[in-house]
């Protein structure tokens, strides 16, 4: 009996290990004031979506989010990230805890129009936001709170150069996720993660 005890033990500590792995970092550099311990987070923005709306953080309150930073004309890693978002939108797109949000760095030319005829295109009715905005504003927020890369560069293809990352961030505006945008199995992992993410609000 005192054999099935300890097995049956060993069991119920192993299955709570694997829950406590379960759940997803914090990403970033924390400070320590006293007791508290305080992570980054995603700074205060304001851009334009496909439908003329202002999208801010408070558009994402109370939800979870994936962003990215593209351009349309992008002739590199662009269309590969597209897709492999536009999986991770089809397996949430019914669920209103889950948004997405994709930056455009190329705001002279990809406008509201082409940002609207985009979504028309491939289907995107609801839930994911497609901005423009202020450059600098863009660039800013994508190194200071998304550990992503934007900016211009001639000798690019296409004039620019960018992170091909996925980043998932939570309820709190903390990223809790880096994927990259080009890789299928990356995308799967994403998925799964939002999946936790989900199921670690509903514990609390």
């Amino acid at each position: 009996m005192k054999k099935i005890i300890l097995v049956l033990l060993c069991c119920v500590l192993a299955v709570s290990c694997e829950k406590a792995q379960e759940k997803l970092p914090i990403l970033g550099n924390p400070i320590v004031k006293g007791s508290e311990t305080q992570y980054p987070r995603i700074k205060d923005f304001s851009f334009t979506n496909q439908d003329s709306l202002e999208v801010t953080n408070n558009t994402f309150s109370g939800k979870i989010y994936i962003a990215d930073f593209i351009f349309l004309s992008c002739p590199s890693i662009c269309p590969k990230m597209n897709v492999q978002l536009k999986k991770v939108y089809d397996a949430y797109k019914t669920n209103d805890e889950v948004l997405f949000l994709s930056h455009t760095i190329d705001p002279d030319n990809d406008t509201i129009p082409r940002l609207k005829a985009y979504t028309v295109d491939n289907g995107i009715k609801k839930n994911w936001h497609f901005v423009t905005g202020n450059r600098d504003s863009i660039y800013k927020i994508a190194t200071e709170s998304y550990f992503a890369t934007a900016y211009p560069d001639k000798n690019e293809p296409g004039g620019f150069v960018h992170s091909g990352g996925f980043l998932l961030i939570d309820k709190n505006r903390h990223v809790r996720g880096v994927y990259d945008g080009t890789n299928p199995k990356e995308t799967k992992r994403l998925i799964a993660d939002v999946k936790n993410l989900l199921a670690e609000d509903e514990a609390k």
